[in-house]
Formats: C-alpha cells, structure tokens, sequence
C-alpha cells in the first residue's frame, strides 16, 4: 500500500493539530543500518541530536513527504511512502518496538515513525533541505493536485504537447504533477476511461477533461474517507477508502461493464484494467 498525497495530507494535518508547540526531549533509532545505506536515514545518527529541545513550529506535506520544521533551524523529513506508520502517543502503553524512531517529547507524549520499504527519516537544517532527493522531488518540483495552480487551463495545456504515455506523465520523476503512485495512477484512469499506454498528445479535450476530473475526485474522496482502506492514521484509524481499480479486481469484473478486469505489466510496475472500458 503506497501512501500518496491524500495520505500524506492527512497524516500532515493530523501532525499539525497535535505537535504544534511540542519539545523535542529524546529520541531513538534502531535497525537503521539497511536504511542509512540506501540514504533513507541520515548517515551520522548523531545528526537527530541536533532536534533536542527544538520546538515544532509547523508541519506540512506535499506530495508523499512531509516536513516537520523547528524553532532551532532544524527539520524533520518523512515519506512514508509504501506502507509506512507514523503514529502519535499519549504514553508509552501499547507502543512496541516495531518502529525505526521514536521521539519523546517534554509532556511524555511521543511520535513513531516505521518505514516498511521505500522512503525516508532525515534530520535537517534548512540549508541541507536542497541536498535531500525526497525534498527536492515533492517540494520544489512539478505542481500539486490541491494547489490553486492546479486549473484545468494549465493542465490541459502541459499534457497535450507530451509525446509520452499517460504513466509517464502522472507517475515517477518526470510526471507534471507530485504525489501520485501507481495506485493512484491505476484508479485515475479507470474513472477517466483511458488505456494506460496513451500519450497525453493523444488525447482530445473530453479525454482530458475526465482526466482532470478524475484526479481532482480521487484525492479529494481519498481524504474525505480518511485515505485508502489499508492506511494507518496518526491515531492507527484505517482509512475507508476502497480502490476502484488495482490488485483488489484481481479475479473480478468492471462494475460498470461487467467485463472482466486484466492485469497487465507496464511502467515498471502492474496495472489493473477494464478492456472495454479502457480500450486504447
């Protein structure tokens, strides 16, 4: 399960309600040693020391990666990405040690953050934040579906010039839009009836504006339901989101043409489709 913008959102938002004004008093790291090497971790552990008794003065997300800032210059960066848990603690009762760090905070409240595959825990000044692959990615780069610069003037005019498939567009490094992932992307184009391999060049104005459409209706619907259903919130709530596509219609049929759903393997990864309802 990858945890994408509204998910990101949600945790971000959550963090803000609760962290605000919070002291940094200890922290604790263990079994950091595959992540420090892949740098998803700060190579000097020594570096979180740096967080100690900064206060929390915001916390925001965009894309798959949030950023808790500090008082003191320093930054806490997260991307949870796929499958990962922050979770927040009134006390120590029911925390167990299946975490990557954990901080503790002046009034005994605490924070855990595990990263289950991809993504990263970084302790930063502001200057080093330009140096960080992650922050770069999701923060300085491409525009984001919530944001105001979102219109569908802008989007139409981007995707139409691009000789490149709809993946490659929505999803990766060069994608025009931050904090879609391939599960996302697989239920975007189911909604806007579109074949995965399609170029934005391609696509006609009702084609682009169901793609518009459909992504706008994805976060949004995403975050109202408190994110997809195998999501962990700050509070360990699931989210109630179910996917329209992807490994969920394995074995199943469109619910709108009753033909039954293919999988096949694009873009590095598997993409779940309706044939008829996503014919090229």
């Amino acid at each position: 399960m990858s945890i994408e913008l509204p998910e990101a959102l949600i945790l971000a938002n959550q963090m803000k309600e609760v962290l605000i004004g919070k002291q940094f008093e200890s922290y604790h790291i263990q079994n950091y040693e595959r992540m420090q090497k892949v740098g998803f971790l700060n190579k000097n552990i020594k570096d979180f020391d740096q967080l100690l008794n900064g206060k929390i003065t915001s916390v925001v997300a965009r894309g798959n990666v949030i950023r808790v800032e500090l008082e003191n210059n320093m930054n806490l960066l997260i991307a949870p990405e796929y499958g990962g848990e922050i979770l927040y603690h009134k006390d120590d009762k029911g925390i167990t040690k299946n975490y990557h760090l954990k901080i503790q905070f002046s009034d005994n409240t605490s924070l855990t953050v595990r990263i289950k595959s991809m993504g990263c825990i970084l302790a930063l000044k502001n200057g080093e934040l330009y140096d960080s692959y992650m922050y770069k990615r999701d923060f300085l780069r491409a525009i984001s579906p919530i944001e105001d610069e979102f219109t569908f003037e802008r989007f139409s005019k981007e995707i139409r010039v691009l000789n490149r498939n709809l993946k490659g567009i929505l999803v990766g490094k060069d994608a025009i839009l931050v904090g879609i992932s391939n599960s996302a992307f697989q239920d975007i184009i189911y909604r806007a009836k579109l074949f995965p391999k399609k170029k934005g060049s391609e696509l006609n104005m009702d084609e682009i504006k169901s793609l518009f459409k459909a992504i706008n209706t994805l976060i949004h619907e995403r975050m109202e339901l408190g994110g997809k259903n195998l999501f962990i919130d700050l509070y360990a709530q699931k989210g109630k989101y179910n996917p329209a596509m992807g490994p969920n219609m394995k074995g199943k049929n469109c619910s709108e043409c009753g033909s039954g759903i293919e999988k096949m393997s694009f873009g590095g990864g598997q993409v779940y489709l309706c044939p008829r309802c996503q014919e090229y």
